[in-house]
């Protein structure tokens, strides 16, 4: 059975503002193979919504923040606070426009904001690629109204496979011996032959690429990032039919412009969040079903909409399921 390479927890789906059943925006992502996992954007009370979930903010290596709009950002001060009051001593890595250093440093100066552990900042223009556990990290600028990034996560999975057909075919029947060559033992036979571990076994490496977008108008400037990746999440904050009485203004995307560029690039999985407020409960005159019947009418491939405290996994075989 295919397991799981990332994992996505969905602590805050609402655009702007909270609904009684959403919260601004917040995404945690577990990463290959270890306890580690990285948060996308910290709205408010996102600390909150991490209490329903498994995660610990002693494993949480790096936040990463798309763009500097409030619903994106302002819990960043106490998901730091709590960290420290958790007793913290392990760095954490932010990165973000410049401004995200400028915005923690007045709130620490304002607010006494005692931490005992380092912070490291990093603008995201001058990232390049960076390596956490088992995952290489890169950014990609978007258009919304002020600076806005998607961050692309390329995680792998080696593991030995025992070439069992070969073992057997040599004359090397199953048993303790078996387990022994997997671990790279080299073991002498009952004949006195030496089996040789490196004839035997084989290194698999399992690769998945999840992209994470900020608030963004042209899903297309996606497209040389996206292009093999096995799910992005992306906005969809109005149909399109809000979005032309909106207007260019607010720079957002509807369910329409995002599962049109999905289909374009076939993409195997699409996970949509940040909806407006005006959506509700599917079945109402402002459903939330409206958004994902309008993306189904672009869009072929697997389609989900996030709601809060949603999990998805994407498995080795780069099915996303929700779990």
């Amino acid at each position: 059975m295919s397991k799981s390479l990332f994992s996505i927890h969905c602590l805050g789906t609402s655009s702007g503002v909270p609904t009684k059943k959403r919260n601004v925006s917040a995404t945690a992502l577990t990463l290959p193979d270890t306890n580690a996992w990285v948060l996308v954007d910290c709205g408010e009370g996102a600390q909150h919504q991490l209490l329903h979930s498994k995660l610990t903010l002693a494993n949480l290596d790096t936040i990463f923040i798309t763009h500097m709009h409030g619903d994106h950002c302002y819990g960043l001060p106490g998901i730091i606070a709590s960290s420290a009051m958790s007793g913290r001593k392990e760095p954490l890595n932010i990165v973000g426009p410049k401004e995200i250093q400028q915005f923690y440093q007045a709130v620490q100066e304002t607010s006494q904001l005692y931490t005992p552990f380092p912070i490291r900042f990093i603008q995201t223009e001058e990232m390049g690629t960076l390596t956490l556990p088992n995952t290489q990290v890169t950014a990609c600028l978007l258009s919304h109204r002020i600076t806005s990034h998607a961050f692309c996560f390329r995680g792998e999975r080696t593991f030995k496979k025992l070439l069992t057909e070969k073992l057997l075919k040599d004359g090397v029947t199953q048993g303790p011996i078996w387990g022994q060559i997997q671990q790279g033992k080299d073991v002498e036979l009952d004949n006195g032959k030496l089996a040789q571990a490196k004839d035997y076994v084989e290194q698999i490496s399992v690769k998945r690429k999840v992209v994470i977008a900020g608030d963004n108008d042209k899903p297309h400037l996606l497209e040389s990032t996206a292009s093999d990746a096995d799910v992005i999440m992306h906005e969809a904050t109005y149909t399109d039919e809000i979005l032309q009485k909106v207007g260019p203004g607010p720079q957002h995307s509807s369910a329409k412009l995002v599962a049109e560029f999905a289909e374009s690039i076939k993409l195997p999985n699409l996970l949509l969040t940040h909806f407006s407020a005006r959506f509700q409960d599917p079945g109402t005159p402002n459903g939330i079903d409206l958004l994902e019947s309008e993306a189904r009418s672009f869009y072929n491939g697997n389609l989900y909409l996030a709601s809060d405290f949603d999990k998805y996994d994407l498995l080795e075989n780069g099915t996303l399921i929700k779990s």
